[in-house]
């Protein structure tokens, strides 16, 4: 999320990050995006009979704010009908393996665990299936002998941080066009 706001501070996104919302009031993101004069909400999704209701919530939210692409990061959750169908082809997610490899939780350690020479992070739209929408972009790291996951993890977040950036470029970039993205 950092490297968004920041992409976007710096003007190689052309975009404003206008709302960060997170499950989990104590996430340091939150102070970040308010240290950068960005509007932040934080819902328990606990808190809610369901998770309709929930996401109606994030939904009256994003609708309040204008927005016309969301940008997973460290969002932990499948994300519902309410938002896939109001955001259709508008909501991406980065995760970091080279999907349609090791899918889910822990990707780092099942690329370790299946022996691999190489992995990565992969940029793709969200849809109702666990990381199976279309990629936008990906990018490769090798796997090295001494690898942990904690080593293997700390490479792909680096380049998470420059293809997240460039894959919204790329979105916003169709959606100024007209053309669905």
């Amino acid at each position: 999320m950092q490297s968004i706001i920041n992409a976007c501070n710096n003007q190689s996104i052309d975009a404003k990050t206008c709302l960060v919302i997170s499950d989990n009031p104590q996430a340091a993101g939150l102070n970040y995006a308010q240290q950068n004069n960005i509007n932040v909400f934080s819902h328990n999704p606990k808190e809610y009979s369901s998770k309709r209701d929930y996401e109606n919530k994030i939904l009256k939210q994003l609708q309040e704010n204008d927005i016309d692409l969301i940008c997973l990061a460290g969002y932990m959750r499948l994300i519902g009908d309410v938002l896939l169908t109001h955001f259709k082809d508008r909501i991406i997610n980065i995760h970091p393996s080279l999907l349609p490899a090791f899918k889910g939780l822990n990707p780092q350690q099942q690329a370790l665990d299946f022996g691999v020479n190489f992995s990565g992070a992969t940029v793709h739209f969200v849809n109702e299936e666990l990381d199976s929408g279309n990629i936008i972009l990906q990018d490769v790291v090798d796997v090295l002998d001494n690898d942990t996951e904690n080593s293997l993890s700390a490479r792909i977040l680096k380049i998470e941080h420059v293809i997240y950036p460039k894959a919204i470029q790329l979105v916003i970039n169709k959606i100024k066009q007209g053309v669905n993205p």
